[in-house]
């Protein structure tokens, strides 16, 4: 099924999962009504591939500049100075992919907050929002949020996974929530949550190739499948398809709107 005007805000389609057939990906994705895809950079390891996928389309694959969480380690500032490095030189999407990630280790909890403070102050430096990731973090992220929050910032929430009260603060300091294919999930959460929020603070994302919607579930996730989470948005929320993909698509472009 082909839903006109989709964006997919998370897709890591530099991957290595994407290498044998990334142009069968991206044929597909735009078969399936997908605009444009945004990509989250990781660390200095992903630069280079995500900037050549750019160079095939800037206005459709657009990049972002930021260090993941779960690559901020002892050398962390020297991947920072990289990040900034590269924002003083070009316009990007985003500071991004940005975050907190407790889940894996926390040895480096402190150092992830001293790397998402520092990637705040380059999003209001260069007029950016920034893309956040979360992962047994929420409250955390929400608490820096609060310390660290102006009229100046904005941003979102991507793969949102939080309950009602943590997407209530999300939102009422500004911020997006990014759905991907975790509310597709039989024990996700969300659909105890997307029927008590409104289109105008969602994007829609895939987070490909990982968090495969069902029925991928498990397998290789794409953007083609923002599709399926769109689908499912309207399910949860009583909207029409058409509806869930037009404004969340206007958001992304109020999100992400280029700076001068």
């Amino acid at each position: 099924m082909q839903i006109p005007n989709l964006v997919d805000t998370h897709a890591h389609i530099y991957a290595d999962k994407f290498k044998e057939d990334l142009s069968a990906v991206l044929e597909k994705a735009e078969e399936a009504g997908v605009n444009k895809i945004y990509m989250p950079n990781i660390d200095h390891t992903s630069i280079d591939g995500m900037l050549e996928i750019e160079h095939k389309n800037p206005e459709k694959y657009l990049p972002m500049m930021g260090l993941h969480p779960c690559s901020v380690n002892k050398g962390f500032e020297k991947e920072l100075y990289l990040v900034e490095d590269w924002l003083s030189k070009r316009k990007f999407a985003a500071v991004g992919e940005m975050g907190i990630d407790l889940y894996w280790d926390k040895t480096y909890f402190e150092q992830q907050k001293e790397a998402f403070k520092v990637q705040v102050e380059f999003a209001k430096k260069y007029s950016l929002p920034i893309v956040m990731h979360s992962r047994d973090a929420m409250d955390e992220i929400i608490e820096l949020l609060q310390q660290l929050n102006d009229d100046n910032l904005t941003g979102v929430l991507h793969c949102f996974t939080g309950d009602l009260t943590q997407a209530k603060k999300l939102i009422d300091m500004g911020f997006y929530l990014g759905i991907g294919g975790v509310s597709t999930f039989k024990n996700g959460g969300l659909d105890k949550v997307l029927p008590d929020l409104e289109l105008k603070n969602l994007l829609l994302e895939t987070d490909a190739p990982y968090l495969a919607p069902k029925p991928y579930r498990g397998k290789r996730n794409e953007p083609s499948y923002v599709a399926i989470v769109a689908e499912r948005v309207a399910e949860l929320m009583e909207k029409e398809v058409e509806e869930v993909a037009n404004i969340t698509t206007a958001n992304a472009a109020q999100l992400f709107k280029p700076t001068k």
